[in-house]
């Protein structure tokens, strides 16, 4: 039996509809996306945990971090159409009154400056959450901490 995980604080009572469609976008993420992805997952941001294409409320954002209620987005060319401006601004302000910060970048500051994309993120998970989180489990996946003697 399917466990319903809608409810939790981390979902907001997101829709099947929109874990589906979460899911599928995982699939077919875009190339800033992936290279974003590679630089947020396993812990490698100050060892904050960040989810990709998670759904929330009624949205998906393109990356989560829980600890932090901060939402990563990566605008495509189609976000500076009238239209989009006025979706991303009353998405963001939905997302606000949960208490989540939204943050957002181009396509372009991905790929060509993904070094100052991290230092920006940092700079707000600094800001949003002034203890540091503790280091994430280890890339051989034992967790453990080297021990002086």
């Amino acid at each position: 039996m399917k466990r319903d995980f809608s409810k939790t604080k981390i979902f907001q009572g997101a829709s099947p509809l929109i874990f589906a469609r979460a899911k599928e976008l995982r699939k077919n993420m875009t190339p800033a996306e992936r290279v974003l992805w590679q630089r947020l997952r396993n812990y490698q941001v100050d060892g904050f945990y960040f989810r990709r294409q998670h759904p929330i409320k009624f949205f998906i954002a393109d990356f989560y971090c829980a600890k932090a209620d901060l939402i990563i987005e990566i605008d495509g060319g189609i976000h500076n159409t009238p239209e989009v401006i006025e979706h991303d601004i009353n998405r963001t302000a939905e997302l606000e009154k949960s208490g989540i910060t939204v943050i957002r970048f181009t396509n372009e500051e991905v790929m060509n400056d993904t070094n100052t994309v991290i230092a920006k993120i940092k700079q707000q998970l600094k800001t949003l959450c002034p203890t540091p989180s503790p280091p994430g489990p280890s890339p051989s996946g034992e967790g453990r901490q080297p021990t002086s003697s």
